[in-house]
């Protein structure tokens, strides 16, 4: 047996405490949990200061530590009194005082159970040791008694008890004690735990990769620390203190980058300090454990099962196993690598419920039979079930610049795979009712998909726009959306640019009558890409182009309004203006070109 026996309470304390109410009994368990390990960590830490040959700094580390286990201990036996206070009746102000709290009792009782472990093992090598033995389990079965006979006393109020407050301070000014709290640059951190070859350093990585997160570690993070307090050792320190110096080195991390709204922190081997940090923090970290049976990890390492079991025992003996039962989400990592990074995505980056306006589709400027044709759609769909969360017009009927014969009647779907044949029925029927009257571009998807943010960057923009305000045509309650910002468009232009460019390119190759659609299309959509590079973010492709000619160094392109080229495209009259758009879009090509041989 490595770890010292639990801490047993007495019968007649177990039976007044089961009268407590569900949430002050938890509370009382966790508090006492936590005060018979920390008084076992303090025995160790006296032990360790008494025993071997330490520097000078090695023995401040472990009088700091002392000091921080003490003030650990008086805090959770004040945090049982408060519980244990409720006990008392009240109605009896002239009952005699006794001299100490029920917690201070328990308290004594933890040490005295830790005592006979002790002596009982120190017995095996040591005669004097074990001749106490069995007058140490006299003394417990005393103060067993003592203590059960107090609250008897107490519950019938025949006594009273003390104030609990203890008023330490260790080494604190007599002012309020101060506690550190997370600082307001702080926004979010994601720490992983587990066993070896688990995955933690690809997952912080991929996370780094796709959410712009800071990756740091914990070792750094405690020894940047400890050489900023002068601490020999801060792996010696409590594990309240661990935590402390973790969230002070974050802060500081978060002060002086304070653009960045997201860290990851690996990899977390000790249960007790990562659950203070979690108690200092709240919501504010996030604990993901990730898990993975043996086979796998000693297949995905490429090493030996003894090399993997042995770094396991390493980290089991701190705890890294028990980080499971703390963790926010403990994610499976046996399976894809799709499933893990959309787990992964959905903690970094969650979904939000999202208010959004429903409109009519006869709102829309569209003419009467497409508008009819889209409300029936909009029925069928509904009628699916909440299967189908979400449609919608997007790009020209939501921006209010949609023209007949010649836009697209772009639509998002959002509904679950099940549902998705019901949804391609409808959508059929859609296609007949508009009978040619326009061109149907449906886009559907799952919402895990999208939550996962699996998005093409034409998506994230429609999703950006709905959140703005751009009308639905149906919505499901509380439908969960990723919030696209600004800068995530800005990325993603910066990566859907080359493809417009390249397929712009093809398009004026074989430029003819039949392209000039296409190739005024992919015209506005890459100044359009441009100038969200410049944080400029127009709408309609007259303002588009006109605000795009004023880009450094580019000359004005001259395009005839989308009015007239929508005409001459449904007329059949295309060389008149199929000239001016390949003009326009040669020299936005040539300019591109040069921008990036500069």
């Amino acid at each position: 047996m490595t770890q010292p026996p639990p801490l047993a309470v007495p019968p007649g304390l177990l039976q007044a405490v089961a009268t407590l109410q569900d949430k002050d009994r938890r509370r009382l368990d966790d508090t006492l949990t936590r005060l018979h390990t920390v008084n076992g960590r303090l025995w160790d830490t006296e032990d360790r200061v008494r025993g071997a040959l330490l520097s000078a700094a090695q023995v401040a580390d472990c009088k700091r530590e002392i000091d921080q286990l003490n003030a650990e201990r008086n805090a959770l036996a004040e945090r049982a009194d408060e519980v244990l206070g409720s006990l008392a009746d009240a109605g009896r102000a002239d009952a005699p005082l006794h001299t100490e709290t029920l917690a201070s009792v328990v308290d004594r009782l933890s040490v005295l159970t830790l005592r006979i472990w002790h002596s009982e093992r120190a017995g095996a090598r040591d005669e004097l040791a074990g001749r106490r033995v069995p007058v140490l389990h006299g003394q417990r079965e005393e103060l067993c008694a003592a203590l059960d006979s107090l609250v008897s006393d107490v519950v019938a109020g025949r006594r009273r008890l003390p104030v609990p407050a203890r008023f330490k301070l260790y080494g604190r000014d007599d002012t309020a004690p101060t506690e550190i709290r997370p600082s307001r640059h702080l926004h979010r951190i994601i720490a992983f735990g587990g066993l070896s070859e688990c995955g933690k350093s690809t997952s912080a990585e991929f996370v780094r990769r796709t959410c712009g997160a800071q990756r740091l570690k914990m070792g750094f993070l405690l020894r940047q620390a400890a050489h900023r307090e002068g601490l020999a050792d801060p792996y010696a320190l409590s594990a309240r203190r661990q935590a402390e110096l973790l969230l002070g080195e974050l802060n500081r991390f978060a002060d002086a980058h304070v653009d960045a709204r997201l860290f990851t922190i690996e990899s977390v081997h000790d249960d007790a300090s990562i659950a203070e940090l979690k108690q200092l923090m709240g919501d504010l970290l996030q604990i993901v454990y990730l898990d993975a049976s043996f086979a796998v990890r000693v297949e995905r390492s490429g090493t030996p099962p003894p090399a993997v079991a042995a770094k396991d025992e390493i980290k089991m003996s701190r705890g890294a196993h028990q980080v499971a039962a703390l963790a926010d989400h403990v994610i499976d990592n046996s399976g894809s690598i799709a499933a893990l990074r959309a787990r992964l995505r959905r903690i970094a980056a969650p979904p939000a419920a999202t208010a959004l306006r429903v409109a009519t589709p006869y709102g829309l400027g569209l003419p009467g039979a497409v508008a009819s044709a889209t409300a029936d759609f909009t029925d069928a769909v509904r009628a699916c079930g909440p299967g189908v969360r979400l449609a919608a017009l997007t790009g020209s009927p939501g921006e209010g610049t949609w023209i007949a014969g010649w836009s697209d009647l772009d639509l998002l779907v959002i509904a679950e795979h099940e549902v998705t044949g019901r949804v391609h029925e409808s959508l059929e029927q859609f296609r007949t009712a508009l009978n040619g009257a326009a061109s149907l571009g449906p886009t559907l998807v799952t919402p895990g998909e999208l939550t996962a943010r699996r998005l093409t960057p034409r998506l994230a923009f429609a999703l950006h726009q709905l959140q703005q305000g751009r009308p639905v045509l149906h919505t499901a309650s509380s439908t969960e959306l990723p919030t696209i910002s600004r800068d995530e468009l800005a990325l993603a232009a910066v990566r859907e640019l080359p493809q417009v460019v390249l397929t712009m390119r093809r398009l004026r190759a074989d430029a003819g009558p039949a392209t000039l659609r296409q190739l005024y299309k992919h015209l506005v959509l890459a100044c359009r890409l441009l100038l969200r590079e410049h944080d400029r973010w127009e709408s309609g492709p007259d303002l588009i182009l006109a605000t795009a000619s004023r880009m450094p160094g580019l000359a004005a392109l001259a395009v005839p309004p989308l009015a007239e080229i929508s005409r001459a495209w449904r007329d059949g009259d295309t060389e008149p203006a199929l000239k001016p758009v390949a003009a326009a879009v040669d020299q936005l090509l040539a300019w591109y070109a040069a921008q990036l041989a500069a």
